[in-house]
């Protein structure tokens, strides 16, 4: 199963590496566009977790890997949801 990182800088400029066990966080996201805050953890949670149950589909066990990347990608949402219209920045995808 093809797995990929991608790249996000966060509302304070801090860039983090983030995993996903599938390709499907191409379906959701664009390099170079940037995302509401709300709207960056919706789709994440949506990819994430279609990546993991196409894991569970190929090897019988959902990715474990892909809910502590949803549960860290949420947590670090957490610290600007006071922010004024926070943007989360998608900047590249690596193969």
């Amino acid at each position: 199963m093809p797995e990929m990182r991608f790249r996000v800088r966060w509302p304070d400029q801090i860039e983090s590496l983030c995993y996903s066990p599938s390709l499907v966080i191409k379906d959701y996201f664009q390099p170079g566009q940037s995302y509401p805050l709300p709207e960056f953890v919706k789709y994440s949670r949506e990819a994430l977790e279609i990546a993991s149950e196409r894991v569970r589909q190929k090897y019988g066990y959902t990715c474990s890997s892909a809910m502590s990347q949803l549960a860290e990608i949420e947590a670090k949402a957490s610290q600007f949801l006071d922010s004024d219209n926070p943007q989360v920045s998608v900047i590249e995808f690596i193969e």
